[in-house]
């Protein structure tokens, strides 16, 4: 976090060179899991599990290769700016017009375009305690107030939200994670179908859907059909194995995707980002195995982390938030992460979220959790 300390220093430093809005002082840089790469260098470890990016321990389908490989003899070429042929196809797999399709640079860059295109510095944005980090961001982005509702057992209170909407009527977007990230909390569908009905139809409505693929009941898009204040955020980044990519898509009412295509940046998927993302979303079958070595890894673990003592948040998606509560003095969630990181094991720690007795962790292979679990059991014994 960036302490008052030092957004004043920062604003010192840019001297005559002001920010567009004061909340940018306060604004720290987006945290991403510890690379690989980083741990190597730091501790000379070659043997490197990463279980902190919530990234499909699978890879991705076999179909995409051969369409990157395909790719390569066009790098010269511009990609097409309006991703013509993934559109068709994800109109085609979500039953939806394509000029509701809106792509993006990853899911990321929808929620930023979203946040450009509706809010102002006069506008607030309401979003759940322990939802993804980047919601409180985009606020500070736009120098917008930023409305966090304290969670309820971890996940979204609904009607707390939508109290706070009609509190702040200055709301111009709220935004739902479901499943949510990093809890792994779900909510059904009724239950965001009767907090939309309830808020004014001015309020955009954003549902995050970056892992629905692991959790098929999360699926809303019947709501676009009866709400034109929705937009649906996914990503190719987990299931589908694209991390590396960056493609994400928004479904939405057509002059919503025609606004924000207006604020997207010209060929913000590159050439071989839309052809990988047509290949996956092509092969179902690997999303379906994927889905299911999940839930049986995810099964696994839980079993483990019972045995262990360890407390943990049921999970809708392809990750688990786990306590660090044991009672030892000497163990802590930071002090059990910087031991898995000594040992080769990279997760991620929550104090950005303000769970500092939490770590998240990815549902990797069965190799990974077995490598986690033995790990985490000689840590937490020699203690």
């Amino acid at each position: 976090m960036l302490t008052p300390q030092s957004a004043e220093s920062l604003a010192t430093t840019l001297s005559a060179l002001t920010p567009a809005y004061d909340s940018l002082l306060a604004l720290a840089p987006y945290q991403t899991g510890k690379p690989v790469e980083e741990l190597i260098f730091e501790y000379g470890i070659s043997d490197v599990v990463k279980l902190a990016s919530n990234e499909n321990p699978l890879g991705c389908s076999p179909q995409v290769t051969l369409a990157v490989t395909e790719q390569l003899g066009q790098l010269a070429r511009y990609p097409d700016g309006n991703g013509y042929y993934l559109k068709q196809a994800l109109a085609e797999f979500n039953k939806i017009d394509a000029a509701c399709i809106t792509l993006g640079n990853g899911s990321n860059d929808l929620l930023d375009i979203l946040a450009r295109s509706f809010v102002s510095a006069n506008d607030a944005i309401v979003y759940s305690q322990y939802a993804f980090v980047v919601y409180s961001m985009l606020a500070k982005m736009q120098g917008a107030t930023g409305v966090e509702v304290p969670a309820k057992r971890f996940g979204h209170d609904l009607e707390a939200m939508s109290q706070a909407v009609h509190n702040q009527p200055n709301t111009k977007v709220v935004f739902i994670a479901n499943p949510n990230n990093p809890t792994g909390t779900q909510l059904k569908q009724e239950e965001i179908q009767r907090f939309i009905a309830n808020i004014p139809s001015s309020v955009l409505v954003v549902l995050d859907e970056a892992y629905i693929e692991y959790s098929p009941d999360s699926n809303n898009r019947a709501l676009l059909d009866e709400f034109d204040n929705v937009v649906i955020v996914r990503t190719f980044s987990k299931a589908y194995g694209l991390a590396g990519l960056r493609v994400g898509y928004a479904l939405s009412s057509v002059p919503v995707a025609k606004l924000i295509n207006r604020i997207r940046q010209p060929f913000n998927v590159s050439r071989v980002g839309l052809a990988a993302a047509q290949a996956a979303l092509a092969d179902q079958d690997f999303i379906e195995y994927s889905r299911e070595s999940n839930q049986e890894q995810k099964r696994w673990l839980e079993k483990q982390f019972d045995a262990l003592g360890l407390g943990f948040v049921p999970s809708a998606g392809n990750f688990i938030m786990v306590e660090i509560a044991v009672e030892m003095e000497a163990v802590s969630a930071t002090s059990v992460n910087q031991a898995l990181l000594e040992q080769g094991v990279i997760v991620r720690p929550l104090a950005v979220y303000g769970l500092s007795n939490w770590l998240r962790i990815t549902v990797g292979t069965a190799e990974d959790n077995l490598r986690l679990i033995d790990t985490l059991h000689s840590i937490l014994t020699s203690q």
